[in-house]
């Protein structure tokens, strides 16, 4: 058997028709198949790779903590230089009231963990979430994804969740004194790169705070500079109680966080005591890599650059058949008609050897979201191939 047919044989399959190319190596922007064919990697792995790929820095580190230790007793228990120093490089950077890190393996960890410390701070069980949104797969995210269609085959979920659309009205209404938490993301992702309009968000924390209830921003996807700041919350003078974060926080690694205030935060310790506790959150290698992710993007002026590039994309995505382009940072959308326009597209700009995809509840639409590292003259030829590619 070839490796292809063993990967359908033995790994378990999430769609049936993956993409299935084999990818040997990569770096920078780029990637490259067995056969040696050269790709652009437009999706950044799905926003991992904000710095690109095979950044040396972050080699060099997970090499240098591979030789120290790879793993020790559970997570919580000992003290570990990554974990200590990744969380206060963190929380140097975030607001004041964000200054406690608890670190899961990825995003819908994170999700899970900040639904638990919502529940256990406000004594409450009702949670408000948004359509179309997305938060993870577990069965406590899949309970605040907002989508029926991936819903309903794994009922019953988590009781006392209400979705409500984003930026309406009637989420910040339902808001009341039995609210444990709203959970939104401050770029809606999969609904296809959709902002919250400011005065909304404001509102939504605003009515929070009235109740008692906690705000819990999903960042996992829109942070570390992929917006054009380092957090996107930064663009609504906005603060959460709680503040989601995976992807480009591992730096190629697996890696996810809830972020919250330590009173907060302690309110997991005790009653029951381990009130959240997983073995591998937060792994020393994990940790290493994403701090020495974080400092290459903060040494770089590559967040300054993201709207001039955004900016850069709009200008050349142009086609009749592009009914409208939506983005934040180098972070956009392309939709089209229908799906099978959008998805001949993605496949024959694979076939170009620039690999997209497109959104979970905005299938007609096309993603682009590459790493932050992206010069003109790729952005230039990337656009050319894209639009040589609709049909």
């Amino acid at each position: 058997m070839n490796n292809r047919q063993l990967f359908l044989s033995h790994v378990a399959q999430t769609s049936p028709a993956p993409i299935g190319l084999e990818i040997v190596k990569a770096a920078g922007i780029k990637m490259w198949d067995v056969n040696g064919k050269e790709y652009i990697d437009l999706i950044s792995g799905f926003s991992v790779c904000n710095i690109g790929h095979s950044n040396p820095k972050v080699i060099k580190a997970v090499k240098d903590q591979v030789d120290q230790y790879m793993h020790l007793i559970v997570y919580g228990e000992f003290i570990e230089t990554p974990q200590v120093a990744y969380a206060k490089m963190l929380t140097d950077h975030l607001p004041a009231s964000l200054n406690s890190v608890y670190f899961t393996n990825s995003g819908a960890e994170a999700t899970e963990g900040a639904m638990k410390l919502a529940k256990r701070v406000t004594g409450r069980s009702k949670i408000i979430a948004c359509n179309k949104a997305y938060h993870g797969s577990t069965q406590g995210a899949l309970s605040v994804m907002g989508d029926e269609y991936w819903r309903n085959a794994f009922r019953p979920l988590l009781p006392d969740i209400f979705h409500y659309d984003y930026n309406s009205d009637t989420l910040i209404n339902a808001v009341d004194d039995n609210t444990a938490c709203v959970i939104v993301e401050t770029v809606q992702a999969e609904s296809g790169v959709n902002k919250p309009i400011p005065e909304w968000i404001k509102c939504v924390q605003k009515k929070c705070a009235e109740h008692g209830a906690l705000l819990i921003f999903d960042e996992i996807q829109a942070g570390f500079g992929r917006t054009g700041s380092l957090w996107a919350f930064e663009q609504y003078d906005v603060v959460p109680d709680i503040l989601l974060l995976g992807k480009a926080l591992g730096g190629g690694m697996p890696l996810g966080a809830f972020i919250a205030d330590i009173q907060l935060m302690n309110s997991l310790t005790t009653n029951p005591v381990l009130g959240h506790i997983t073995t591998f959150g937060g792994h020393p290698v994990s940790c290493a890599a994403g701090m020495a992710a974080m400092k290459v993007l903060l040494q770089n002026n590559w967040i300054e650059e993201v709207k001039n590039k955004e900016q850069l994309f709009l200008r050349l995505l142009k086609h009749k058949k592009i009914n409208t382009v939506r983005s934040a940072g180098l972070w956009l959308a392309l939709e089209f008609d229908n799906l099978e326009i959008c998805h001949r597209t993605i496949n024959r700009c694979i076939e170009r050897g620039v690999v997209s995809d497109w959104f979970l509840f905005a299938p007609n639409c096309m993603r682009i979201a590459p790493p932050l590292i992206i010069t003109v003259e790729e952005i230039e030829k990337i656009a050319e191939i894209i639009l040589l590619s609709i049909d």
